[in-house]
């Protein structure tokens, strides 16, 4: 895929018009696909290492004498972390580079998770995870943004499901090796050691491969300016919290608020060993076709969405991220309320469950991309995924923690995974008035500025 992109664009035939030419440079960003690629990698070593403790905590437990509440524990103090500084990685990448803020934050994230493989104890472990994470944060909203920079509109379901559905799919091949760590009472601290030394490098590999192509690079509007002339509209304090007054984008942190299928990555293995009665290495079995499951969702929702966008623009991406809410929500209840016999039936299940989960990136991204200003899109990928995102994983990880020990996973399942999911399909259904609205003042506003930038 790299080669066409080394190649100088061929020139337009005399007489095309200029909003055509645009239109190719949006949809031709240089380098696009090498730094998806990048970016991919990034994401899968800092999913892997941001995982970690979720995967092998039943062998963490039983090392350091815990329980649901100290898994709840960690996954929410990770979260809340991210509250400030989610958006203050976008702030120091305006103030440096977006290159260097991505590398910086993987790096440091490896020489936390380092540190966290030598706790002693809980208070340790907290420490350091939630430094780890106060650091991983960085990348995503950061990444997020850039993946509309390297592509237009009609093709970002897809660059997203490639990018979120690849780094998932990697992912879930990696993570039962990983749990085969927990055949050993230290298995836990070297798998920290190895994926910390493994973030450092990748901190490296950024600097060296991935190219930002400026922020607006893949609007149409602005694909004829220079990356200077596009970077003179900087955000403010004001501009930001000006996305608070985008119909379409308070209904989709309210729906974050409402995603209730997050808390299955926090207690799904924990729920098949403590609930269910398989062991760690065993449990540890779904998450393959998990993560497999998610690849497709992901991957295949991005192609999907795209089909959608042609023959009903206003209103299919809508009517797909509805669906895959509804989707979860009956796949779950007959997946955590029930009980069968073997993995087998569980992998299957949770396979389901991956392909619902997954359906959501490939359409929730490109709506907040379509509705908000390019210089803003770092700022709200921030606030959607490290407070809206980060308030609801923690409240889900903190109660589900120990109303699980008061009243069983089971239980809590029913109520986050199912009843919640359903509500949240239900507020989703206020982005078939709001939506289209947005799209069009968006689209507005960049023709303006390209009037202004040129005149």
């Amino acid at each position: 895929m790299s080669a066409p992109e080394s190649a100088p664009p061929l020139a337009p035939p005399a007489g095309t018009p200029t909003s055509v030419i645009r239109a190719e440079k949006a949809a031709h960003v240089p380098h696009r696909w090498r730094n998806l690629f990048t970016l991919t990698g990034m994401l899968v070593v800092d999913g892997t290492e941001g995982g970690l403790t979720t995967t092998l905590f039943p062998t963490i437990a039983k090392a350091l004498g815990l329980d649901n509440g100290h898994l709840g524990l960690l996954a929410a103090a990770g979260k809340i972390i991210s509250v400030p500084f989610g958006p203050a990685w976008v702030w120091i990448s305006s103030r440096t580079s977006r290159r260097t803020a991505l590398a910086l934050s993987t790096a440091l994230a490896g020489v936390f998770g380092i540190a966290a493989g030598f706790s002693g104890d809980f208070l340790a472990l907290l420490v350091f995870n939630t430094l780890m994470a106060a650091a991983l944060i960085g990348a995503q909203p950061i990444a997020n943004a850039v993946v509309s920079d390297l592509f237009d509109d009609k093709n970002r379901a897809r660059a997203v499901g490639i990018f979120y559905g690849a780094a998932a799919g990697i992912g879930a091949v990696l993570s039962p090796l990983i749990a085969q760590l927990s055949h050993f009472a230290d298995g836990w601290r070297w798998g920290m050691w190895a994926l910390g030394g493994v973030c450092i490098l990748a901190g490296v590999a950024i600097l060296a491969l991935f190219k930002d192509p400026g922020v607006g690079a893949a609007e149409k509007q602005l694909a004829g300016l220079d990356a200077a002339k596009r970077a003179e509209v900087k955000p403010t304090f004001r501009s930001v919290m000006s996305l608070f007054r985008i119909p379409s984008y308070v209904v989709m942190m309210v729906s974050r608020l409402l995603s209730g299928h997050l808390l299955i990555g926090v207690f799904g293995i924990q729920f098949l060993v403590t609930v269910r009665g398989f062991d760690n290495a065993t449990a540890a079995i779904a998450a393959l076709p998990f993560g497999i499951g998610y690849f497709l969702g992901t991957l295949g929702g991005g192609f999907l969405v795209g089909v959608l966008d042609r023959r009903a623009p206003q209103r299919g991406r809508v009517a797909y991220i509805q669906a895959a809410q509804v989707l979860f929500a009956v796949v779950a209840f007959f997946g955590t309320q029930f009980a069968y016999a073997g993995i087998g039936a569980y992998a299957l299940i949770w396979g389901l469950m991956g392909i619902a989960q997954g359906m959501n990136p490939g359409v929730n991204r490109p709506i907040i991309m379509a509705i908000t200003l390019p210089e803003l899109r770092g700022q709200a990928f921030a606030i959607m995924i490290t407070i809206f995102e980060a308030i609801g994983w923690a409240l889900f990880s903190i109660g589900a923690g120990f109303l699980a020990n008061a009243l069983g996973l089971q239980t809590v399942f029913l109520w986050v995974l199912v009843i919640l999911m359903l509500v949240n399909a239900a507020v989703l259904g206020i982005l078939y008035r709001t939506y289209p609205r947005d799209v069009r003042r968006v689209a507005d506003e960049l023709e303006s500025r390209r009037l202004e930038l040129t005149s």
